[in-house]
């Protein structure tokens, strides 16, 4: 069902950031496919532990195979990450790492409807903790609102008549699959040419943000950890788009708990981007955790 192979974004760059340490304990908070969090696993020693968290009962089900090998050192909840102080329980941990990246599986899988590139039902709900489809979003929204979610998470100019596009679709019986919605964008700014981006892309993002209220997950995640990592504990975050990597930004750089490690985002390397064309707009930045005044 997919089309490439899932290849972890920045997985080197990532944990060389973590650093992970012999018997550590450490946060996963997007679990994916994995990749990260084996590559923990393997850095931290026979006695290092990854506590992971997804809310994609698939993922968590491929990962519950794939790294059985590593017993009770891997520990998985299927929650949103913005409650993983509920999967640590009072725990403190060595460092937390978020990969705010769709996985090749569910883009690729035409079932979630992430993508323009199969049809199917527009779902784009990342797990079964997320109630209103894409489909049901923008049957509810009006025009105004539905053209405010396109421009404020997608950052498209012509939100305003892609959203009149839309109701007209609804309205005409046309909106229930992945190609209903790329055909009303791109009867607004024009069907694909060969080696150019997707016209409809920054509309799908839009939405697929807006469905899962991924930004409002990243502020919960980015002010809860303080209170989850231990002095000197390192927290790495990767996003895909200016919307995510403002938010952990100017987060990391204004609260008084974090040192900023990454005056500048770290980005894939020539190389990956070639091999692997979804991580080109990765950007990566890290933080240690500063000690609390009266610790020691």
């Amino acid at each position: 069902m997919s089309d490439r192979p899932h290849e972890t974004v920045l997985l080197d760059v990532a944990c060389d950031a973590l650093m992970p340490r012999a018997g550590g304990l450490y946060l996963d908070c997007t679990l994916g496919r994995g990749g990260h969090t084996r590559e923990i696993l393997e850095r931290s020693g026979p006695d290092g532990r990854v506590i992971a968290l997804d809310r994609d009962p698939a993922a968590l089900a491929a990962v519950r195979e794939s790294l059985a090998g590593y017993g009770d050192r891997l520990e998985l909840h299927q929650l949103p990450f913005s409650r993983a102080a509920e999967a640590l329980a009072g725990r403190k941990v060595d460092g937390v790492l978020a990969d705010l990246g769709v996985s090749s599986p569910q883009l690729d899988d035409p079932e979630r409807g992430m993508s323009f590139r199969h049809e199917g039902p527009l779902d784009m709900r990342m797990g079964d903790d997320v109630e209103e489809t894409a489909y049901e979003l923008v049957r509810r929204l009006k025009d105004d609102a539905l053209a405010d979610v396109i421009y404020e998470y997608g950052e498209e100019r012509a939100s305003r008549p892609i959203a009149r596009s839309i109701k007209r679709a609804i309205d005409e019986g046309a909106m229930e699959t992945t190609k209903h919605l790329a055909d009303a964008v791109h009867r607004v700014l024009g069907w694909p040419r060969f080696g150019k981006p997707d016209t409809a892309t920054r509309t799908f993002q839009a939405l697929r943000i807006a469905v899962n209220d991924e930004l409002g997950e990243l502020e919960r995640l980015l002010a809860a950890l303080p209170s989850l990592v231990k002095e000197g504990g390192r927290v790495v975050v990767i996003s895909f788009h200016s919307l995510e990597d403002r938010i952990v930004k100017h987060t990391l750089r204004d609260e008084p708990a974090w040192q900023v490690v990454t005056k500048k985002p770290v980005e894939p390397d020539e190389a990956e981007g070639e091999r692997n064309p979804r991580s080109r707009s990765a950007k990566m930045r890290v933080a240690v955790r500063r000690a609390e005044e009266g610790e020691q």
